[in-house]
């Protein structure tokens, strides 16, 4: 959520930083709103002060004059009970107003309507040639008896799946060599609620504009993450830190899960675009500081890229354009893995600063060298998702005998060289 005071200040930057993201938001209406609350505030305190002081009068007058100092009392009522009940609507409207407006993207963003306008920045790996006729993941995990979707579907409906025996060892091993590697660099692993209240879904960003992306509870006012991130974000909400400890390192593995609402027959063979997955998520909430965050920023990404190089998987890393940025990022970078049977370079992990966009709904804070309280930074990226990952993994290393050759940093945890 953006400071109310920023947008009066700048109003047509907010403005244009909208229409570049692709939000549709009434700014005009949000700050009449917020003029017409902030002069009802202060009449509500002008006629507030003068009760006080007229009240503070009473004790000493005389009783003739307590008499008329009491109806001055009273006459203040009404009008300051109409102006409480018009402050708390007016309140409430601009909350709800102030929740819509996105993060005006950073300055060196490209700006571009959709993931088609991303800007490629680097490369990393050589994409593989076949000499056999290759096999997509479907196909290679049907033969090998590891991947089952027909029951999954039969289980769970469409975008379900089930991975089996070595499929599902397969996709722990990669897990698992992903929290070791976090966990050497100094994250904290936390193991969190997958199943939150609407505060933390609203305090991320997720409420109320990507709402009909989540399975809610609605008995219980209550939704299943999308993203681990939404826990790990949430963990500090409504507090206020030590300055020494920052920044702090998180990563959690958990269940995710998406409605993938209007993507009506897009991806919907294979492993692609399910509606439940794991995931490894990496958090930080840093110190109010823009270049701070962009050298941490550098580091969830590096995080990343260092697994996929040891799981050997050609990738390219795309800084994000305008169009294809989510509400709170201020500038984001996508890594797309390579994929044999897309011919395409396909998102698998995306690393995002937000600023103090989230930590402002969360109200998470800390304070500073100097005693004062400052609003925190926070940023997140995908360290591994799965089965996403497995489209490239079974697809790359694929052997002619259609077998699966496993490399060497992740045979220790799968303890096996190829899968047959």
């Amino acid at each position: 959520m953006l400071d109310i005071k920023f947008i009066r200040e700048n109003k047509d930057l907010v403005s244009q930083a909208a229409k570049d993201k692709r939000f549709n938001v009434d700014l005009d209406s949000l700050l009449k709103d917020d003029e017409q609350l902030r002069s009802h505030q202060a009449e509500m305190e002008q006629l507030q002060a003068e009760r006080n002081r007229v009240s503070k009068q009473i004790a000493s007058a005389s009783p003739a004059e307590r008499e008329t100092l009491k109806a001055q009392v009273s006459a203040l009522k009404p009008r300051l009970e109409a102006l409480e009940g018009e402050v708390r609507t007016l309140s409430a409207e601009v909350e709800r107003k102030l929740l819509m407006v996105p993060a005006p993207a950073r300055s060196d963003v490209p700006v571009g309507k959709d993931d088609a306008e991303n800007v490629e920045v680097r490369k990393w790996g050589t994409v593989p040639t076949f000499s056999f006729k290759a096999k997509t993941h479907m196909e290679l995990g049907e033969k090998l008896d590891i991947v089952d979707v027909d029951r999954g579907v039969k289980i769970a409906g469409s975008r379900s799946y089930v991975l089996k025996g070595w499929g599902a060892r397969l996709e722990q091993a990669i897990l698992r060599l992903t929290l070791d590697k976090l966990i050497n660099k100094g994250y904290t692993q936390l193991a969190i609620p997958v199943l939150v209240n609407e505060d933390a879904m609203t305090g991320t960003g997720y409420f109320p504009g990507g709402r009909d992306q989540a399975y809610l509870v609605e008995r219980d006012g209550m939704a299943l993450v999308g993203t681990a991130e939404v826990s790990l974000t949430s963990y500090h909400a409504g507090e206020i830190l030590k300055d020494e400890t920052l920044p702090l390192r998180y990563m959690a593995m958990s269940s995710c899960f998406r409605r993938e609402a209007g993507t009506y027959g897009k991806d919907a063979h294979g492993l692609y675009r399910v509606h439940q997955f794991l995931k490894v998520e990496q958090v930080i909430i840093a110190k109010n500081d823009v270049a701070g965050s962009e050298l941490l920023h550098n580091e969830l990404l590096n995080n990343a890229e260092e697994i996929l190089q040891e799981l050997e998987l050609p990738y390219r890393v795309v800084y994000v354009c305008t169009g294809d940025l989510g509400q709170g990022q201020v500038r984001k970078h996508d890594i797309e893995t390579w994929m044999p049977s897309r011919q395409a370079y396909s998102e698998t992990h995306s690393c995002s600063t937000f600023h103090d966009f989230q930590a402002r709904r969360l109200k998470i804070r800390y304070k500073d060298q100097g005693g004062q309280n400052q609003i925190c930074h926070t940023l997140n990226n995908t360290a591994i998702a799965s089965p996403r990952v497995l489209i490239p993994f079974l697809e790359t290393h694929q052997q002619e005998d259609g077998s699966i050759r496993i490399p060497k940093a992740l045979q220790p945890y799968l303890g096996a060289e190829a899968i047959r």
